[in-house]
């Protein structure tokens, strides 16, 4: 137990708030769950309508990037042969086995580091040197392992997860009240009481934020490798209509990955709010 609660990461200084010294913060307008879910669609619907209005007034060549019905329209088409469902839950099943490896890895990583100044030693450094280098870069290398079949594409998404995951849960580790180590020292918390009342809960907001960058790394990656020497998958899909000249259809291909970004983040960011409903921020 001492030699967790004297670990540099739980045990960095901090800021402390005077004793009775009230915390004063601005007031704000707090809004509720189905305000900020409104809000959160009016960017991209800007963006749609910024891209409706360029085509219909002709300031954007449809040879350049398809008009918003012509890309409706061939949406209705794959749907409609079964292209588009087949090709996309696919593309799913990639990014979602990949995110659930890294961020088992992730987590699994920063909790060494954090708990431990052997396991700091031995992990941080790989890690931050695997940061340095793209996930991208290592394909050829992936390639050379374990060929062009699905556990190359897995892998690639995986250590494109994973090191935000860690770096964001071993920065929470290291944001733990000083305060509620020396709680833990005083009220005779075990190892195991330690890490599940106090580093646990600490870490949570640092991993959820890793999660939000995981995400999108995910789908990042995820577009890469489904063009490289791949069968089948949304990236194949706008692969080979590149090959055809069939903009509408890569243009479609861009449209499903930014949504399916952009409800994944949602998702994610509603399961923060509900896992940290005890957290008080300015936005809440």
């Amino acid at each position: 137990m001492s030699a967790v609660l004297d670990h540099p990461v739980l045990a960095a200084p901090q800021d402390q708030t005077p004793a009775g010294r009230r915390d004063v913060r601005p007031a704000t307008k707090k809004l509720g769950p189905g305000r900020r879910r409104q809000l959160a669609w009016v960017g991209p619907s800007a963006l749609l309508l910024l891209w409706a209005v360029s085509s219909a007034t002709g300031l954007l060549d449809p040879r350049i990037l398809s008009e918003p019905w012509t890309v409706v329209a061939t949406a209705g088409e794959l749907i409609a042969d079964g292209r588009l469902q087949e090709n996309l839950a696919i593309s799913a099943q990639r990014a979602g086995l990949g995110l659930f490896f890294g961020i088992v890895v992730g987590a699994a990583l920063a909790l060494l580091s954090g708990l431990s100044r052997v396991g700091e030693a031995l992990i941080d450094g790989p890690v931050q040197i695997k940061r340095a280098i793209p996930g991208l870069a290592l394909i050829p290398l992936l390639i050379l392992w374990f060929g062009i079949d699905e556990t190359m594409k897995v892998l690639t998404i995986t250590l494109g997860v994973f090191v935000p995951v860690y770096l964001q849960t071993h920065a929470g580790l290291r944001g733990i009240d000083l305060r509620f180590v020396e709680l833990a020292r005083t009220v005779g918390l075990t190892r195991t009481g330690f890490i599940r009342k106090v580093v646990l809960p600490g870490a949570l907001p640092g991993f959820f934020l890793g999660l939000r960058f995981a995400v999108t790394g995910a789908w990042v990656s995820l577009v890469v490798v489904e063009q490289i020497n791949a069968t089948s998958g949304i990236g194949y899909m706008m692969e080979l209509a590149r090959t055809y000249g069939q903009t509408n259809i890569i243009v479609l291909g861009l449209a499903v990955y930014g949504i399916l970004g952009l409800l994944s983040d949602g998702i994610v960011r509603f399961i923060e709010r509900k896992a940290l409903s005890w957290q008080r921020t300015l936005a809440g």
